[in-house]
This record gives structure tokens, sequence and C-alpha cells, in this order.
């Protein structure tokens, strides 16, 4: 029946693939690449697709004028709500939207990513949950020479020019998560 198989896709979708352990958290404080405080200096290294993780990140690029092609935001910073200015910025061209549980990616998270990926035009995808994590399969999913920027807290923002010694590094890591590393590939590529 269509209805069943419509509810069993949704029931997927919802369902966490890959959960932080514990042991990796520490792993994850270390900067993946260089940190810069200004946006419009940062931009002047950024040469292909521009993907933004963290709503004060995507903030800022879009006050300096260049929209990311993609911006992941979950209306939150440092476990807080952002502010109203903020929050009206980002969420303002929201084109998809995702559930995302804390210390975790869900096949609706990842399937929404890759989504965002294939489309012409900026898209933001705004998450219910959190998006700490998507800088990873988002570093996976991206082109080589795209940059991917997420927020290191009180200090700025990351900067990773997508390589294959990155992808490499990022697949690593995200093998030694819990779950389903099969099918989070799958999902993923």
């Amino acid at each position: 029946m269509p209805g069943e198989d419509d509810r069993s896709a949704s029931a997927d979708s919802d369902e966490q693939l890959l959960v932080l352990p514990d042991a990796l958290r520490h792993e994850l404080k270390e900067p993946m690449g260089p940190i810069e405080t200004d946006a419009d200096r940062l931009l002047e290294a950024v040469d292909g697709p521009l993907i933004a993780v963290g709503d004060v990140v995507t903030y800022h690029f879009l006050e300096a004028g260049r929209p990311p092609d993609v911006a992941v935001v979950d209306e939150r910073t440092k476990r807080e709500a952002v502010d109203e200015e903020i929050r009206a910025t980002v969420t303002e061209e929201t084109t998809l939207e995702a559930t995302n549980p804390p210390g975790a990616l869900s096949a609706e998270m990842i399937e929404t990513l890759v989504d965002a990926f294939d489309r012409e035009k900026p898209t933001t995808i705004l998450v219910d949950g959190e998006e700490d994590l998507v800088a990873l399969p988002a570093i996976v999913a991206a082109p080589e020479g795209a940059s991917v920027v997420y927020g290191q807290p009180d200090e700025g923002m990351v900067h990773v020019k997508v390589t294959d010694d990155h992808r490499a590094e990022m697949r690593a890591l995200l093998e030694r998560f819990e779950g389903d590393t099969e099918r989070f590939w799958d999902v993923l590529e």
C-alpha cells in the first residue's frame, strides 16, 4: 500500500545513522583548519563553493554580501538561542528543513545535505535539533576546492579547503562513530 511505504520511508529518515561516541569528543575540539575572525578576509581565500555550518558563520557571510552555496543553521549558538537579528537573517531564505538530534547524524539530515549540494541556487537548511556535526559529512560530500566553514566557539570561523586528504581524514573519523556506517555512506554518496 502506498501509505505504508510513505510511513516507513518517513520513519527511516528520522533514524540516527551515526552517534558521536564520548571517546571522540575531545578530537573534535581541535579546529580542522585555520581560524579567521574576519569574514571578508576569509572570503578572499574562497574560490569555489562555500558551505557554512552554523548560524553565526552564516550570518557573517550574509553580512559580507556572500550567501553560502549551502548553509546549515539551527537558530542556536553555544547551545543558546541566537539573537533575533541573526535568526531572522539566517532563516530568511530557508529552503530545506531537517531534524537532527544532538551528538548524532540522522538519515534525514544527510539526505537533506545531499539534496542541498545538488541545487543550483544558494540553499539554507534549517535544522530542528543540532547542526554541529554536519561539517564532517559536508567535507566528505563537498567538491574539491570547496570551502567548508564552521564556528569554533569563542575563537572564530574554521576554514577547511576541501582536498582528498581532508575527505580521507573525515571518512576515517566518521568510521569511528557508533551506528550504521554502511547505510550512512550509502545515503551520503
